[in-house]
């Protein structure tokens, strides 16, 4: 077996004798689609300007994020205990490199991240009725997989100088909170208040979100949603050269 097919394997079952991953890998954002998205269409209604569409529509894409985003930030919690416990120490003394290690965990999330988009996508279709663009299709697969990359290498940098567990854990709920909420994940941002925007915009979650609700419903201006793109692209390439850097430093 390949240094890369070990990390992929070893990746796989974790997932699959944790079923706690699994929820919240998979059911969680799904769950969040099917309860939010429609408790907010039928109890407030929504309406976005300049385009007809439900909120279950619109939310789809802000799904597809936190999906992507969740599973980076269980696999860097994996990453995260693999140093704690001395597991990362006792595979450097195997055939592996560290490039092989940190590319076969983002491997596995990308393939973890595309499995969750289709299902949601199939059932937001199936069941809400959301119609997605087929043209969109190649920007919605590149979105989640530059997204989730993106995001993988951005929590393993904490991953690999964090000590401390409950520092980790701190820090990854600051920013699930942070990011989440000042985005245009679960709302547009044009309402809102001048600092919120502000927030909004330079929140690379929201450059995420805005590319894949462009792919899925064709929300949004095309000029810049390509600049959002870049943006994200950069904040990827950054975070791997930040998290690259931090593991060759590991002994």
């Amino acid at each position: 077996m390949s240094a890369l097919g070990a990390v992929l394997h070893r990746e796989a079952r974790i997932r699959a004798t944790n079923v706690t991953f699994i929820f919240w890998d998979i059911l969680y954002p799904i769950a969040y689609m099917l309860v939010f998205g429609v408790g907010v269409d039928h109890a407030l209604g929504f309406q976005v300007a300049g385009l007809a569409v439900d909120y279950d529509s619109f939310f789809l894409a802000g799904v597809l994020g936190m999906a992507s985003f969740g599973i980076a930030s269980n696999t860097a919690w994996s990453f995260f205990l693999d140093r704690d416990n001395g597991m990362f120490q006792e595979m450097l003394t195997y055939p592996l490199s560290r490039s092989s290690y940190l590319v076969g965990k983002v491997f596995f999330n990308v393939i973890v991240a595309i499995i969750q988009a289709i299902v949601t996508a199939l059932l937001a279709a199936w069941l809400l009725g959301v119609r997605i663009r087929p043209d969109g299709l190649p920007l919605l697969v590149a979105a989640v997989v530059i997204g989730t990359a993106g995001w993988f290498f951005f929590y393993a940098i904490f991953a690999l100088k964090l000590r401390r567990n409950d520092a980790f854990n701190t820090v990854t709920s600051v920013f699930y909170f942070v990011f989440l909420f000042a985005s245009s994940m679960f709302y547009p941002i044009d309402p809102l208040p001048y600092g919120f925007r502000v927030a909004a915009l330079l929140n690379p979650i929201t450059w995420q979100v805005d590319v894949l609700r462009f792919a899925t419903i064709g929300y949004g201006d095309a000029g810049q949603i390509a600049l959002e793109a870049l943006g994200f692209v950069l904040f990827s390439l950054v975070s791997f050269a930040l998290a690259h850097r931090a593991l060759w430093k590991q002994e």
